[in-house]
């Protein structure tokens, strides 16, 4: 059977499985790869077994970071870290730059911190700066999605990000470069776009109904800057320092000094030992502050594992979805294509993988998904360097910010915005789908932009 056409039908079959039959996306995922091994091409005994194995080699590549990642965000938000995050990023710009500050700090968070959670967090102080200003619900509201969408989508080591780095072939360090490099321009711009919503959607803070807002902890009782601080930026310097030494390493007339350094930071900055770490570090603070006694403490680690569990297999899924594709020969079909035309693929590849993820996520809801399904093929096809003309790391930008658009009623996020904000369905489509497809097109933009100017083949 032609590859192409086993690519069709798994797509299809993904698709179908989760919007007409309502399949969980971990049943439909894995489904759909037993399905393509079934038809692709190797010994029939082993067409199943080798799904579990990719299932497992996904597992062992990116599960300890996922899990790792949900016990550092719910240790951010139970000790008063990210409390401490947001608090110190109003006080750094002001009220003024109520909406900058907002967005900062969803930007920060949501790099190990859930969209949902971080969300959650934020939109009590979007509501107190609009008692206090009595003008601007709309921006402070919008703000937080800008700077925490786009973390939630370009950045590890949020699960949708990280699969794209471990399908596409992508050193997690330069994903995290990659995603600031295009994420930090585009939340900026996007915060342009916020301030358009606020001004023509007219919408005023309505009250939550009987439920009274929680009353917020005081400066005493949070920890201190630096430490908040620590669990989200301390993999992040670990992680690029690793991927800095390895370049230099292997760069031609390395001396020993340099090689001796990138042995070290081969262990600290692996993603692995720099999430232990920083999950460490985040559990003393809950300890410290919240004065938590140890089964108390392996209470609250526990529902963060269940719910980083449901991500792990998702992702998985989609890795052994990938796997099948390259079984079926995928990846020599499209290099047969292209070698046939004599020319790498170019710049014309990113609005293709922009609009695969945008058309699956606005078919099923869910952004991680869209990522997980999108990188899979583009990772099954083989896309190297000498393909695109530049990076891979700007293909998985592409996805990354093609799952942001297509945001309506089938998407979590929706409903968590809507709800939170206490606005009607009409609006939230004014507000929250506008924003977030503006981020993705935006985003694209700077993706071909940095392809062109910067391709770092």
């Amino acid at each position: 059977m032609s590859p192409l056409l086993i690519l069709i039908i798994g797509i299809v079959a993904v698709i179908g499985m989760i919007i007409g039959l309502r399949v969980n996306a971990f049943i439909a995922l894995i489904t759909a790869a037993i399905l393509i091994s079934l038809l692709a091409p190797g010994d029939l005994s082993q067409k199943v077994a080798r799904v579990a194995d990719a299932f497992g080699g996904v597992v062992g590549a990116i599960g300890i970071v996922i899990a790792l990642a949900a016990v550092i965000g719910k240790c951010l938000m139970d000790s008063g870290a990210a409390d401490q995050i947001v608090r110190s990023f109003l006080r750094i710009l002001g009220e003024k730059r109520a909406s900058w500050a907002l967005m900062g700090s969803g930007f920060v968070l949501s790099v190990p911190v859930f969209f949902d959670t971080v969300f959650y967090l934020l939109v009590p102080l979007a509501r107190s700066l609009c008692r206090r200003t009595g003008k601007n619900y709309v921006l402070y509201a919008t703000a937080i999605v800008a700077g925490a969408g786009i973390t939630h989508t370009l950045i590890p080591p949020t699960p949708g990000p990280l699969f794209m780095a471990q399908s596409l072939g992508i050193d997690v360090g330069l994903m995290i470069l990659g995603g600031l490099m295009v994420g930090l321009p585009t939340a900026a711009v996007g915060l342009v776009v916020c301030r358009l919503i606020n001004r023509f959607a007219q919408i005023p803070m309505r009250p939550y109904g009987s439920d009274p807002e929680p009353e917020p902890l005081t400066d005493d009782q949070l920890p201190p800057l630096w430490l908040s601080l620590a669990p989200v930026v301390l993999p992040v310097i670990l992680i690029s320092t690793n991927t800095i030494t390895k370049v230099l390493a292997e760069a031609e007339g390395a001396g020993e000094i340099i090689r001796s350094a990138n042995n070290m930071t081969g262990i600290v900055g692996n993603p692995n030992f720099a999430l232990l770490v920083s999950a460490a570090i985040a559990m003393f603070l809950v300890v410290w502050k919240r004065g938590l006694r140890l089964r108390e403490l392996a209470q609250m680690v526990d529902k963060a594992l269940m719910s980083g569990g449901v991500i792990i297999l998702i992702t998985a899924a989609g890795g052994a979805f990938g796997a099948m594709l390259r079984a079926a020969g995928i990846k020599e079909y499209i290099e047969g294509s292209i070698n046939s035309g004599g020319q790498s693929l170019g710049l014309m590849v990113l609005p293709v993988a922009f609009g695969v993820s945008s058309l699956i996520k606005f078919a099923q809801g869910s952004g991680t998904v869209a990522m997980i399904t999108a990188a899979s093929m583009f990772g099954a096809m083989g896309m190297s360097s000498e393909m695109l003309g530049f990076n891979p790391v700007y293909l998985a930008m592409a996805i990354g910010s093609g799952s942001l658009v297509g945001d309506w009623m089938n998407n979590s996020g929706f409903w968590i915005f809507s709800r939170m904000s206490v606005l009607t369905e009409i609006e939230t489509l004014k507000t929250w789908t506008i924003l977030t497809a503006a981020l993705g097109v935006i985003g694209l933009g700077f993706t071909l932009l940095l392809a062109h100017l910067v391709p770092m083949v």
